[in-house]
């Protein structure tokens, strides 16, 4: 989901990376689409006229007919000039508990030992501890317990936030406008 943010956020997320081309304006894209289907490649966004807002995608899929369906719903934060992801967070229902689960990508070059936290507009911090990254980023996984998922169901904006190497802590705004339809597909 495409939204304007402060030329704070874009410096503060430029730290994260080794050179100065990384500072960047930050865009919001839908999700990746099925393997298959590549995404659109999303316009830059400019602050003072933001470009229509895709929002969460919800998908469904199964390995094959007679297995159960795993559903999930992304939304993703990428920088505009390289496409860089500095945040995707991917919502998923397993067919077996029903039980919603978040997980969180974040780039490389993180204080570890600080986390994650994730907050819907000033309501309670969630601490999302990570736990383990690779070569496309950093990962934490939250259960979305039902006080939650009510808060983002109603919520305006999941704010993702955790610190660089500097300890600079970096919050990333995730708009929650589309997030209640894109959930009933997917539960």
């Amino acid at each position: 989901m495409k939204t304007p943010v402060s030329l704070a956020i874009v410096l503060a997320v430029a730290t994260l990376a080794s050179g100065p081309s990384f500072a960047q304006s930050l865009k919001s894209n839908p999700p990746r689409a099925a393997q298959n289907n590549p995404a659109p490649a999303a316009p830059h966004v400019d602050s003072a006229n933001p470009a229509p807002q895709p929002g969460w995608a919800a998908r469904c899929s199964s390995a094959s007919r007679a297995a159960p369906l795993e559903c999930a719903m992304e939304q993703t934060a990428v920088l505009s000039k390289t496409g860089q992801l500095v945040v995707l967070i991917n919502i998923r229902v397993p067919s077996d508990t029903h039980a919603p689960v978040a997980l969180v990508q974040l780039p490389l070059g993180l204080n570890l030992p600080g986390g994650a936290k994730l907050q819907v507009d000033e309501g309670k911090i969630i601490d999302a501890q990570i736990q383990t990254c690779e070569a496309r980023g950093c990962y934490a996984s939250v259960a979305i317990a039902p006080d939650l998922l009510a808060a983002l169901r109603s919520g305006k904006q999941l704010k993702v936030s955790f610190q660089n190497l500097g300890k600079e802590t970096i919050t990333i705004p995730m708009p929650l406008a589309d997030y209640a339809a894109a959930y009933d597909r997917i539960k």
